[in-house]
């Protein structure tokens, strides 16, 4: 049963892209959810290092809660949530100190080599479930400088270092924890052997929180400042894919999910971790949702490499929005050539359409000719990378998936989604959006007993968001380009950089 009070919370939203404040109206069993103010996420160029603006996204979040608080709505919470691995370290005046790395700072590849001087890759995922990144917050940890992690008092990934500036309470909660291969599924805590093994200072490590913990008032200055009330301040999924999980409007448990954006996380919910050998060669990781429940899913570079083509074609001075380059795409001839989205080429940033031509000529394909080959070619190896890790899926869980649901901004690409229909042959579900911002919205209207479980708010998304069902068309073509696409990833190698 849904409650029948009107509720208004505030989700800071904070993505690789940009920073967002939205207002979220729980009212007569519908959910909506309105963007206040939406400010870009610029990262830092130092020299050859790449650091994220803390001080620019916080005053951006600040000038969305300004905007809000002029509605004069009785807003009852705001929480914070992001992407994961990266952190803020504290010092001892509780202040952030800087600079605040980005994931893909060349630092990590040091980092790498410097955590498998003191343990190895199996000792790792035994113990955390995690997928092998170089990005992961254990490698940017081995990376620092005995003196800046002396300096240290505490570490906070992102969300939760932006809960903490708006109460003042530093928590980590368990969504975001557990992206950082520091964080121990089964147990629901640190993993205190891998600190200690790899000399970590424990100070470092927060309290553990489950999602949807309350952790007390805004503080009075940002109230002073943003002229809100002191309204409560929740953690809720600090993950921002944990909470747009939260958000997909599903029941039964033949369904897979695709959170699509700058990256593509694509798995299942799952009562317990699956930590063997099988899902640690495969790649799987296990990150903790809403309820304590597990996100079996894989990290999959997504629509970065549209992203980073795009911005190389704009230093070139040939501009083009999303939407035309994927008109583009669409008009392009299909399967000319495909590459392996999991080689570690398509990781950082620089001249893309370069990297995929060089991968093209390196596998005797024609290499794109123009921005809409080049979109298709990514679009179109993206779709089949996904009926690749859905196989894997259904082999580590034992059962058939009947159904995807893709959430995020990505499930907007109508053209990638027919791709993906066709790639898996199984029906594609598109929606909710802004599923971050709603499955953070609906926490914290669960922690404050506004509604009464998970469940019920997935029956509040259903009713509140229209959904684009998407049916496979002709699976033959798709079928031929998945055992191009099959070979090339088997030649990439990109599964064993564990191993460096």
């Amino acid at each position: 049963m849904v409650a029948e009070m009107t509720s208004h919370h505030l989700a800071c939203d904070l993505g690789a892209e940009s920073g967002r404040v939205m207002l979220g109206t729980l009212a007569d069993g519908v959910l909506t959810v309105e963007e206040i103010h939406r400010f870009p996420n610029t990262p830092l160029h130092d020299g050859g290092a790449l650091h994220w603006d803390i001080a620019a996204l916080f005053e951006g979040l600040k000038a969305g809660l300004m905007k809000a608080a002029v509605r004069k709505l009785p807003i009852a919470s705001l929480s914070a949530d992001s992407w994961g691995v990266d952190y803020m370290l504290l010092n001892s005046q509780g202040s952030v100190l800087p600079p605040t790395f980005h994931y893909r700072d060349p630092r990590t590849a040091d980092g790498v080599k410097r955590a498998y001087a003191k343990t190895d890759w199996k000792t790792v995922y035994s113990e955390t479930g995690i997928q092998f990144m170089p990005i992961n917050t254990i490698f940017q940890l081995a990376a620092e400088s005995p003196e800046r992690l002396a300096r240290a008092q505490r570490l906070l990934n992102i969300g939760d270092g932006f809960n903490y500036l708006f109460s003042g309470i530093a928590r980590a909660e368990q969504s975001l924890a557990s992206t950082t291969q520091l964080f121990n599924p089964r147990t629901k805590t640190w993993s205190g052997s891998l600190i200690e093994t790899l000399g970590f200072p424990a100070r470092l490590f927060p309290p553990v929180v489950p999602s949807g913990t309350r952790l007390g008032p805004l503080l009075p200055g940002i109230v002073r400042e943003t002229g809100l009330p002191p309204l409560e301040v929740i953690a809720t999924c600090s993950h921002d894919t944990g909470a747009a999980v939260a958000a997909v409007p599903v029941s039964g448990d033949d369904w897979a999910y695709l959170s699509s954006g700058t990256w593509s996380l694509m798995g299942v919910e799952s009562a317990d971790p699956v930590i063997t050998d099988a899902s640690r060669e495969l790649g799987f990781t296990n990150e903790i949702g809403y309820g304590g429940s597990i996100r079996l899913l894989k990290n999959i570079i997504g629509l970065w490499i549209v992203q980073e083509c795009r911005r190389h074609w704009a230093g070139a001075g040939r501009e083009h929005d999303y939407a035309t380059l994927t008109r583009m795409a669409a008009d392009s001839e299909p399967f000319v050539s495909l590459i392996d989205p999991s080689d570690p080429r398509f990781m950082g940033p620089g001249d893309m359409p370069g990297k995929i031509a060089s991968f093209c000529r390196e596998t005797s394909q024609p290499p794109p000719t123009d921005p809409g080959a080049f979109v298709r070619c990514i679009l179109e190896s993206l779709a089949l990378f996904y009926r690749r890790t859905l196989g894997q899926i259904e082999q580590l869980i034992g059962r058939k998936i009947r159904r995807l649901h893709i959430v995020g901004g990505g499930s907007r690409n109508q053209l990638l989604n027919q791709f993906i229909a066709g790639a898996l042959g199984i029906p594609v579900i598109a929606g909710p959006v802004e599923a971050s911002a709603a499955g953070n919205i609906l926490i914290q209207a669960i922690a404050l007993g506004r509604l009464p479980s998970l469940a019920a708010a997935r029956d509040m998304v259903r009713r509140s968001t229209p959904l684009e069902i998407i049916e496979p068309q002709s699976t033959r073509p798709w079928d031929s380009a998945y055992r191009r696409l099959e070979k090339l990833v088997r030649g990439a190698g990109g599964v064993s950089l564990h191993k460096s």
